[in-house]
């Protein structure tokens, strides 16, 4: 199994309305997306972030199948513009020595498919982890 996490603090200007529909877009993510078998979405408390998700996805296939997700990249359109620091993480009680190497192939191979949302990531303000890419963070 491979927990997928993310932390983060949204900037000063995001409104109410604005956060609530991002959050409720990383809700949605967890009940349509068929390769998540749990999730949760809420505050982040004994940390310096503000907001915190973890999506429980079995294998790399679903991992694969929840990157590229309409609703996965609903919550990045709505999300990331509203987001000041964030990291991500990977969590895996899978035995293969290469399953990190593996999981940032697959997320450098969806930022390589995607300029747009690159550019969404690149204007954050921090980003480290295991999906940072670029100027961000080692992918």
């Amino acid at each position: 199994m491979i927990y997928h996490g993310n932390r983060f603090t949204l900037r000063s200007d995001a409104s109410p309305e604005q956060v609530e529909e991002a959050l409720e877009s990383l809700r949605n993510q967890g009940r349509v997306i068929p390769s998540v078998k749990s999730f949760v979405v809420g505050r982040d408390y004994g940390g310096e972030f503000e907001w915190g998700a973890t999506f429980v996805i079995e294998d790399l296939e679903g991992y694969w199948e929840y990157l590229i997700h309409p609703a996965h990249r609903n919550t990045d359109r709505v999300g990331l513009p509203l987001v000041d620091k964030f990291v991500s993480f990977d969590i895996t009680d899978d035995e293969d020595p290469e399953i990190g190497a593996k999981i940032a192939a697959l997320h450098q191979k969806r930022y390589d498919s995607d300029p747009e949302l690159t550019q969404l990531v690149s204007g954050l303000g921090e980003y480290t982890g295991s999906a940072a890419p670029g100027k961000h963070g080692d992918a």
